[in-house]
């Protein structure tokens, strides 16, 4: 029997990254319309159709397996094929719902068995620090690795630019004072959209004034998982624009 199709509202998609099994990657990761969280994979972003390509805030529907190589709870394979997305959530409708999701810190997600978490920053400071050659070269070279492993040349992996920065986010929350590399791929995606028009100098500060000021100001929330292979390592997997307000329900 063929498994029950789930939804997930997408809050995380972070930056492609290589697979030597699948390719190119793109970890996703949302809630359910029950509260609960969902780590999505393998997602192989720019392979999807037009119309199952999905951003965040999308709802998207799929059907699911539990994962045989993965014991966190919220990790879901997805059959590939299956995957459909429905509407977005409107903005109005946002806040609220993901409430009961949000932890003091990662380490009260961690002791509470959980591996997504969101949380409410202070102090936020967003950092662009530009990349050494030697590092670029290196991950050039590892990406153009992982796509020759596999049985066609992963074109779309090659595609991919290597950030001339390394962005970061400085805040606080509960355990005391964090800086975490950006995963998020609408930050990264910004800087080149911005960069190509104006400039690296100017796309670098419209990133800073969105997230230490306009986001601050309206609501921001930190979406952060852990790594398979190294459960007590966290990333900063998405930076997002969410009120505080109270919201009842959702869908």
């Amino acid at each position: 029997m063929a498994p029950q199709r789930e939804r997930t509202i997408i809050l995380i998609k972070a930056w492609p990254q290589p697979s030597q099994k699948y390719g190119e990657t793109v970890c996703c990761a949302g809630v359910t319309p029950d509260g609960e969280w969902r780590r999505l994979f393998p997602i192989r972003f720019r392979h999807l159709t037009g119309e199952a390509q999905f951003s965040r805030w999308d709802i998207v529907s799929y059907r699911p397996d539990r994962p045989r190589d993965d014991r966190r709870v919220e990790s879901r394979r997805v059959h590939e094929d299956s995957l459909q997305k429905e509407k977005p959530i409107p903005v109005r409708e946002r806040a609220g719902f993901f409430d009961k999701l949000f932890r003091s810190s990662t380490s009260q997600a961690a002791e509470r068995g959980e591996s997504l978490t969101l949380i409410r920053p202070r102090n936020v400071k967003f950092i662009a620090r530009r990349r050494s050659a030697s590092d670029m070269a290196e991950e050039e070279a590892r990406r153009v690795k992982t796509a020759a492993q596999g049985n066609l040349f992963d074109k779309e992996l090659l595609q991919i630019a290597p950030c001339p920065y390394e962005l970061k986010l400085r805040y606080e929350d509960a355990d005391g004072r964090h800086e975490m590399a950006c995963g998020d791929w609408e930050t990264a995606a910004a800087f080149f959209s911005l960069s190509r028009q104006y400039g690296d100098e100017r796309a670098l500060e419209h990133l800073r004034k969105t997230y230490e000021e306009a986001y601050v100001t309206a609501g921001i929330a930190l979406a952060l998982g852990t790594a398979k292979k190294r459960p007590e390592q966290w990333m900063l997997l998405g930076i997002l624009r969410l009120d505080e307000a109270a919201q009842p329900s959702l869908l």
